[in-house]
């Protein structure tokens, strides 16, 4: 069983950049700006986008400057263009990044700014295992049952308390929940226990953040969870750990500096209110400079105007 268990990252929109006297931290986003549009081209007969339906921000997550600017489309290239126009001396300061699992994002910010550290947010890396956790159920429940779960289904009562920490949860309530998993057909409970205990493992690592761990503790935990994973049949836990594999540099990078895009999410947050608020908006131009007044801190209040 588990024995226990964020500052940059990815933002959405579309606007101008914002100079930067200093920037030690720039997150990224993507996110749904509204519906595309298209036009035919008559020349080549194919329909091309003109408004994409995706926008790329960057907010700065060590200052109070907020949403840095926002770039249409969501494509490595426009990341590295919005970078490359900042000057030379803004990019130098640079010295983390972060995001979330995005290769897009990996890809354009390596090269742009390969002095800076990629990190990703463990957000999105406990989202995953989670989701992990509710598709070995799900699949455990139909092999099983024939259907799907439902009221009166043990595992499918428990959906919730699976998804759980349980870190924060009391040694009673953990200790039922396992004896439940126990008392379940074999063939549900087995695999969605085994899932869980490998979700619990990571968390375990991921907790390390913010607690200047050592690299034999780091390590330790990381083989515990790639053992987990290992030595069961699952595909959805083995595709989990190829994720974190695969990502564990820029994982290790959090876990040193628990540095999350918790403002990006934030600036996120406001986007989304802003669009609503409005009932969508139909001109893009509009909607970036609507963004950019409410998503500035100066703009809000929140600095001191003298």
């Amino acid at each position: 069983m588990a024995d226990g268990r964020r500052r940059v990252r990815r933002a959405c929109g579309c606007g101008a950049a914002a100079a930067a006297a200093t920037c030690r931290g720039v997150g990224h986003r993507r996110d749904p700006s509204g519906r595309p549009k298209f036009v035919f081209d008559e020349v080549t007969g194919v329909w091309q986008c003109t408004v994409a339906r995706w926008h790329v921000g960057f907010c700065d997550l060590s200052g109070g400057q907020g949403l840095l600017g926002q770039v249409e489309g969501r494509t490595a290239q426009v990341v590295a263009d919005w970078l490359l126009a900042r000057p030379s001396a803004w990019r130098d300061q640079v010295r983390y990044v972060a995001i979330d699992m995005c290769a897009i994002f990996k890809s354009a910010v390596s090269r742009v700014l390969p002095h800076a550290q990629l990190v990703v947010d463990h957000f999105h890396l406990v989202q995953l295992a989670n989701a992990c956790v509710t598709e070995v159920r799900r699949r455990a429940t139909v092999q099983h049952r024939g259907r799907r779960g439902r009221k009166g289904n043990r595992e499918w009562e428990l959906r919730n308390r699976l998804t759980r920490n349980a870190a924060r949860m009391r040694a009673e309530h953990v200790d039922d929940l396992q004896a439940e998993l126990a008392a379940l057909p074999a063939r549900i409970g087995g695999p969605i226990l085994a899932a869980w205990n490998a979700k619990e493992d990571l968390l375990d690592l991921l907790a390390l953040a913010r607690t200047n761990p050592d690299r034999e503790r780091i390590a330790m935990l990381l083989d515990r969870f790639y053992h987990r994973c290992a030595n069961t049949d699952l595909p959805e836990i083995h595709r989990l750990a190829t994720t974190i594999e695969t990502w564990w540099p820029q994982i290790l990078t959090f876990i040193h500096t628990g540095i999350t895009n918790a403002g990006s999410e934030g600036t996120n947050r406001v986007i989304k209110t802003v669009a609503r608020d409005a009932y969508g908006f139909r001109n893009p131009a509009n909607q970036r400079l609507r963004t950019r007044c409410a998503t500035t801190r100066r703009t809000r209040g929140h600095l001191n105007p003298h």
